[in-house]
């Protein structure tokens, strides 16, 4: 895929830029920057190569129609202090306000338009629609660049189509991104552990089916724990349970076995009589949880164990918190796994935080982004990308750059 550099001399080209900028809001308070910080050394990088930087991103999912708690102006603001220089904000996506917003910047000016999923073409099913908005988009710039590795994985109009009708390239953080997932998938340093969390199985399966070619080391907590405790048949109270799924766990179990993979349960759970953190808790057998309790996270023992078990790894992937992380009582699970990472970072394996929520997680528990190798900005396309799926965001720019050199 071809780099900015690819572009040549930008000065004074309008250059649109594609940035994964959906950040937790609390009403108009951003709770988690992250994004927005993993997204500046791109915009600066083009500024700083005079082009007038058109910034599209999405947050969260309106229905194709505005509304006011899905506005990005509150990101426009946290981006101009990152920046260290005022960010334009358009109040539409293609309309007059993005025109003018446009028409108006000079050389190293960034402009930031209205969410993308205030308009239905940015989402929609058919080519047709999506090509038209992607049209009108591509009408406000001269070159392309992709830089939202949270959105590559969806074929929306920002993502994949504008990239078929303008000089198109990765961004830095993209770049970063798929360096990181190769050193996963290609030929990792062993011994390589992946560490699974989050509420569902179902949410897995594909990523699970994949790593048991990979992988050496499995360790699986948060609420799809439970299905695999269940595949074991032990008793999982009222524990989030997928009956659906413990067969196909089953098979992962006896899979394993077949390969050599280990895979590493809890032996332990902190059970609660309630989903809160006020409700009655206790740490019990991962194995004899009581019928009117659930788990709500690893127990102590568990994360001894995971520790252990992730001592001699080179290479370690972890996606999912282990526990309700929000609630004080159901966090040290997840804590001993990051603290785990830590050290092994410091003795100088690779270690990959897969973005969404176990991103959100460390930085909620007080550790910083530099204390782990790389925390990735986006969970789902992580995700698909070690399931082996082809992402549309990236297959766009492979597709084009093959074109170009054919040509």
């Amino acid at each position: 895929m071809r780099s900015i550099a690819d572009l040549g001399d930008l000065r004074g080209k309008r250059v649109l830029v594609r940035s994964d900028l959906n950040v937790p809001l609390d009403g108009s308070t951003i709770t988690d920057d992250g994004r927005i910080r993993a997204s500046v050394p791109t915009i600066t990088a083009l500024s700083g190569a005079g082009a007038r930087v058109v910034v599209c991103a999405h947050l969260g999912r309106p229905k194709g129609a505005p509304e006011d708690r899905y506005s990005l102006r509150p990101v426009a603001d946290r981006l101009g202090e990152l920046l260290g220089r005022d960010v334009t904000f358009a109040t539409d996506t293609v309309g007059e306000s993005a025109r003018a917003a446009v028409d108006a910047a000079q050389d190293g000016d960034v402009v930031l338009l209205e969410n993308l999923r205030f308009n239905p073409g940015e989402t929609a099913k058919t080519d047709e629609e999506r090509a038209e908005f992607a049209r009108s988009l591509a009408g406000l710039a001269d070159a392309y660049v992709s830089d939202g590795f949270g959105v590559v994985h969806r074929k929306q109009a920002s993502v994949y189509d504008v990239a078929r009708l303008l000089p198109a390239a990765v961004g830095g953080l993209v770049e970063t991104e798929v360096g990181v997932l190769r050193r996963l998938t290609e030929d990792p340093e062993r011994p390589y552990a992946v560490v699974l969390g989050g509420a569902k199985v179902s949410d897995k399966l594909g990523v699970i089916d994949n790593l048991l070619q990979t992988a050496d080391r499995l360790l699986i907590g948060g609420g799809m724990v439970f299905t695999f405790l269940k595949a074991q048949d032990y008793e999982v109270g009222t524990s989030l349970l997928e009956a659906d799924q413990v067969e196909t766990v089953k098979g992962y179990l006896d899979q394993a076995r077949e390969r050599g993979v280990e895979i590493v349960l809890p032996v332990d759970v902190v059970a609660a009589t309630a989903f809160s953190a006020d409700a009655d808790h206790e740490v019990v057998p991962a194995g004899a949880i009581p019928a009117d309790r659930m788990g709500l996270d690893i127990g102590p023992e568990s994360g001894v164990l995971f520790a252990e078990k992730l001592k001699d790894c080179r290479t370690v992937f972890w996606n999912g918190p282990m526990g309700a992380f929000e609630m004080e009582p159901y966090a040290a699970g997840t804590a001993a796994v990051a603290e785990a990472l830590v050290g092994l970072t410091r003795d100088g394996a690779l270690t990959v935080v897969g973005g969404g929520d176990s991103a959100a997680a460390v930085r909620q528990l007080g550790f910083s982004d530099d204390q782990f190798g790389h925390i990735s900005t986006g969970g789902g396309a992580s995700l698909e990308y070690l399931e082996g799926k082809e992402l549309p965001g990236l297959t766009v720019l492979d597709e084009q750059e093959t074109q170009e050199d054919a040509g």
